[in-house]
């Protein structure tokens, strides 16, 4: 009989390949680079992609890699110990960005946007150095409903995430393959698996995304009254009726 974790783990594992075959989103010989931040979400996308990788119909590779902004008590060892005790193929890279931000950040502009942005540079460079076309990230089905809350509330834009994009570099494609994942699941598997949790140790975390949590909450309480509305909503950002939207673009193109 099959335990709970394993269950779970098959769970996710159904709806991330539904997920990459919707999307296309691995093929042959692709070498894809998995940014691993020492939170639940990297390590149970890092397991789950390399179970599919082990029984895939198609040849692919897996480089883990952990990028270290330098923020003060980031335990990287805690993450590296756990990549090798499951024989990962993975890159530890250690940066300065926390005395770039400290140095450069203005006033008034957002700590965790500039700190994104030079993550995001780095782990784009690791990815060209180690030949990998792809890169995978552990955003999930809720983190894809509230960033279309909050492009929505905040923005004025409907947009939300995209489960593969042309990065800005040019040179990958970023994948999001638990797009179909609710992050409960993630929880409840990185729970049981008891992954050692490493916080990025932000000294400003808490403080920058409570307009996301409020979009969570507000998904919470309105799944009380509607439990299918996470599904509901995952499935509107790929059934958009464009003529029945104001982007004066497409009015006129029509």
């Amino acid at each position: 009989m099959l335990t709970a974790s394993q269950k779970l783990f098959n769970r996710i594992k159904r709806q991330t390949g539904k997920a990459i075959a919707d999307f296309d989103l691995i093929e042959q010989g692709d070498r894809i680079a998995v940014g691993i931040s020492g939170g639940k979400d990297s390590y149970t996308l890092l397991h789950i992609l390399e179970a599919l990788r082990k029984r895939a119909p198609v040849k692919f590779e897996l480089i883990a890699i952990n990028i270290d902004s330098g923020f003060p008590g980031y335990k990287t060892k805690l993450i590296e110990e756990h990549l090798q005790q499951h024989h990962f193929n993975y890159r530890m890279v250690v940066t300065g960005s926390y005395q770039i931000i400290e140095e450069k950040l203005r006033p008034g502009t957002s700590y965790c946007a500039f700190c994104a942005r030079l993550r995001r540079g780095t782990l784009y460079a690791q990815a060209e150095k180690l030949n990998c076309n792809k890169i995978a990230l552990g955003h999930h089905l809720d983190d894809f409903i509230e960033t279309l809350l909050l492009n929505q509330f905040y923005g004025g834009t409907l947009a939300a995430m995209s489960a593969k994009l042309r990065a800005d570099n040019g040179k990958h494609t970023v994948i999001r393959p638990f797009v179909y994942v609710e992050e409960k699941e993630i929880q409840e598997y990185s729970h049981l698996q008891k992954f050692p949790i490493v916080h990025c140790s932000c000294p400003v975390v808490g403080l920058t995304n409570q307009k996301r949590q409020q979009m969570k909450q507000l998904v919470n309480n309105l799944a009380k009254e509607i439990p299918e509305i996470r599904n509901s909503m995952i499935n509107s950002i790929g059934n958009v009726q464009s003529r029945h939207l104001l982007d004066q673009k497409l009015t006129k193109e029509s």
